[in-house]
């Protein structure tokens, strides 16, 4: 199998679909060498590289039966839409425990996407030892502008990776990755609107931030431009793009109902496409399990 690599989208509680797409394939035994993600994109890369199935539907969706960790309580509480302490330090450090060993020597390449405040570019982070400094990365890309606070990475302000790169294909063509596993969070055909509100709260909250202020505003278009170049890879057989077959949820859904239904359909359209996945990467199971096995 050529280096090959998973790109994982964000989108808030909708990633909980791609969870269930990563779920099926750590039981398959199918890890692949490369993987970047953004936003809640990168929480399931952190998960897939430290090999935990089901932590990520632990976190998302079982721990909201027992309290909410995202809305309105959250944003008077934290000034964050998203209980961050809780979900890049309690849950990790304590309560759903984060295997960092694992992660850190697993010998794969794990790329998290911030997006820097004062440039407006996105920062492809990685982190290979310090447990403090990879959830801050992970809390930085997910970090939405306007409801969550700015998070310093290395002194640099960084927010949500979308703004700058919500599906970095191009930065893994770049590193040599000739074979992408891309996971969306959205169905076929979708494009974004620009988002006024933001934009007009952007430009009050971050005036200190000009560049900031300019990745916001012309996200849609390039967000609009990748989805243009992953489907033209896509129809040329360059790339496997993996989307929900059901219509989405929102991005602060907050019932485990809902939520799990959304998992359950990322799992099961894994098994759907699984051995197409798997002959487009040309993955050997059994070359996989030799290596797990050595590796262990």
């Amino acid at each position: 199998m050529s280096k090959a690599g998973m790109i994982l989208e964000g989108g808030g509680t909708r990633g909980v679909f791609t969870a269930g797409v990563l779920d099926y394939f750590m039981e398959q035994g199918l890890y692949l060498p490369y993987v970047i993600g953004v936003s809640a994109g990168a929480c399931n890369a952190v998960d897939y590289v430290s090999r935990q199935p089901g932590r990520t539907k632990m976190c998302t969706i079982d721990f909201l039966e027992a309290g909410s960790y995202v809305g309105l309580k959250s944003l008077i509480q934290t000034h964050s839409l998203f209980n961050m302490d809780l979900i890049f330090d309690v849950f990790p450090n304590r309560l759903i425990p984060f295997d960092y060993d694992t992660y850190f020597s697993s010998g794969a390449t794990c790329i998290l996407t911030a997006t820097n405040c004062l440039t407006g570019r996105a920062a492809y982070l990685t982190e290979d030892s310090s447990r403090e400094r990879l959830m801050a990365i992970c809390r930085a890309s997910s970090s939405l502008p306007v409801i969550s606070q700015m998070v310093k990475v290395d002194g640099i302000p960084m927010l949500d990776g979308g703004l700058a790169d919500s599906v970095p294909i191009r930065k893994a063509l770049h590193d040599g990755v000739k074979k992408n596993v891309v996971i969306l969070t959205r169905q076929e055909g979708y494009r974004k609107l620009p988002a006024k509100k933001t934009l007009r709260m952007a430009r009050i909250m971050y005036s200190k931030y000009p560049n900031l202020i300019k990745a916001i505003k012309y996200r849609a278009y390039y967000y609009n431009k990748t989805m243009e170049l992953l489907e033209d890879l896509e129809s040329r057989g360059h790339v496997a793009v993996i989307r929900p077959q059901i219509p989405v949820i929102k991005n602060t859904e907050d019932r485990p109902e809902v939520l799990t239904e959304f998992y359950n359909h990322g799992y099961e359209y894994a098994k759907d496409i699984f051995e197409k996945t798997a002959s487009y990467l040309r993955w050997d199971p059994k070359e996989a399990e030799k290596k797990n096995t050595s590796a262990s």
